[in-house]
């Protein structure tokens, strides 16, 4: 695994997406591309909500990503275009600010996350002007992080564009932060696959430092990925950082009650870490410390000995100030449960045993029940989607990504990988004429792809 992105020559007429994306540029902005970049979209196999706790997460780069071609110019402006003709085209002055409206997170706002990522980086006073035309493959809104892909892609043909070079776990640091810009307090997960992720393995990534390691998928079983057709934006509504400011809250109030100082400790995993406790001992604390009743602001305010308004501007985000209630128990709970199945999903992988799929299996079924019962970030629909592959032969299966909508992902011995398709089609898809219509794209088998890199044409 090379410390810097691939750059990799290729074939421009042998790949049909490539030639379409290349054409379009052509008609568009009478020039051919100077170079291409892509950055894969992912699917989280187990660790969810955990990576913004500091806590490692396991998942895979899909094949599906964002693909962008590019030429470079002195025009002093960057024009931004979409294969897709629902998303608008965009122009932004090199020489002006980048201001981004996270009231309003349109498509071109996650790519120019990326550009200035990579401006503040490197204190560009006057970015290189830039054509871009972007195609993607990620349905949006599915949990497939496709914003993420689309920032990382950015990031990385924004710095090949201005002769700059970094290596992958920075430009994975660089993109985690500046997504930020368009409001969502994302834990870093989403930016290192699509950066570190390597073909034929899955990933455990760790943070602070950032750091990914191997982990192979047991052979005999294929991963299905079935989106429920609700879309969910993160940055569009507030349900995400509100479990961020929960288990902020949590952080400070566990930490309160073991005697450490709260003003210095943010995530859950630092309480941990300073109580050089296990993820065991840290469950049975969660019990002892928080109840399962709700918190109210005032309750926060008492147990930690600071104002409202210092709830306000030291806790909560911008788009959490209208939350009155605050869930602690449960979702600490939560965290420390699903970081203790990350680690067992791993050394399951490791080991290597015949019952390692239905290990894993179970594993992911935990899972799910505890995003649905503790942290409540399921809907009605994946729950839906979830019950009926586990019917149609998935030994394990889960909703991905943030929640709230989006996609499920199982594991299905590969010998029924036809059959459950099939199953899934017939029960979920097939009775509702808008699922039928989006069944092609959001109904696959997915493998471990590759991260992202820098196309050149041969």
């Amino acid at each position: 695994m090379g410390s810097n992105p691939p750059k990799l020559k290729i074939e421009i007429t042998s790949n049909e997406r490539l030639k379409n994306l290349k054409d379009n540029f052509e008609a568009k902005f009478g020039e051919s591309p100077l170079f291409y970049a892509c950055a894969p979209g992912r699917v989280n196999l187990i660790g969810e909500h955990i990576d913004y706790c500091g806590y490692s997460v396991l998942p895979m780069a899909i094949e599906q990503n964002i693909l962008a071609a590019v030429s470079v110019n002195n025009s002093g402006t960057i024009q931004l275009a979409n294969t897709n003709p629902q998303y608008q085209d965009f122009k932004v002055s090199c020489s002006e600010d980048i201001i981004i409206d996270r009231e309003n997170p349109k498509w071109y706002y996650y790519f120019l996350c990326g550009v200035k990522g990579i401006q503040e980086k490197f204190g560009i006073g006057r970015l290189a002007g830039m054509s871009c035309v972007v195609d993607g493959t990620i349905p949006p809104s599915s949990g497939l992080s496709s914003s993420s892909a689309l920032v990382c892609c950015s990031g990385l043909l924004t710095m090949e564009a201005n002769h700059k070079s970094l290596s992958k776990v920075a430009l994975a640091e660089i993109c985690a932060k500046s997504e930020c810009y368009i409001g969502t307090e994302g834990g870093g997960m989403d930016q290192s696959i699509s950066f570190l992720a390597e073909k034929g393995t899955a990933k455990l990534i760790e943070f602070q430092p950032l750091r990914a390691t191997d982990v192979k998928l047991p052979e005999g079983a294929v991963f299905v990925i079935s989106n429920c057709c609700v879309e969910m934006n993160k940055a569009a509504s507030s349900h995400y950082n509100i479990r961020v400011v929960e288990c902020r809250i949590a952080t400070k109030m566990l930490a309160q009650a073991r005697g450490l100082d709260p003003s210095r400790l943010l995530k859950l995993s630092q309480v941990q870490t300073e109580l050089k406790a296990s993820l065991e001992e840290m469950l049975t604390l969660v019990d002892e410390v928080l109840h399962p009743e709700p918190y109210s602001r005032e309750e926060i305010c008492k147990v930690l000995g600071i104002t409202s308004e210092q709830l306000c501007t030291e806790l909560l985000s911008a788009n959490t100030q209208h939350v009155m209630h605050f869930k602690l128990h449960q979702r600490a709970k939560h965290v420390y449960g699903e970081a203790a199945r990350v680690m067992r999903f791993k050394s399951v992988c490791d080991a290597g045993s015949a019952e390692s799929v239905k290990l894993l299996g179970e594993l992911m079924n935990q899972s799910h029940a505890s995003c649905r019962d503790l942290y409540e970030c399921s809907c009605p629909e994946l729950d839906q989607l979830v019950d009926i592959c586990l019917k149609s032969g998935a030994v394990g299966s889960r909703l991905t990504g943030a929640g709230w909508g989006g996609c499920a992902v199982s594991m299905v011995p590969s010998e029924k990988a036809e059959s459950f398709l099939q199953a899934v089609r017939d029960a979920y898809y097939t009775p509702d004429p808008r699922r039928a219509a989006m069944e092609k794209q959001s109904l696959f088998v997915t493998k471990p792809g590759g991260g992202a890199g820098v196309l050149l044409e041969e």
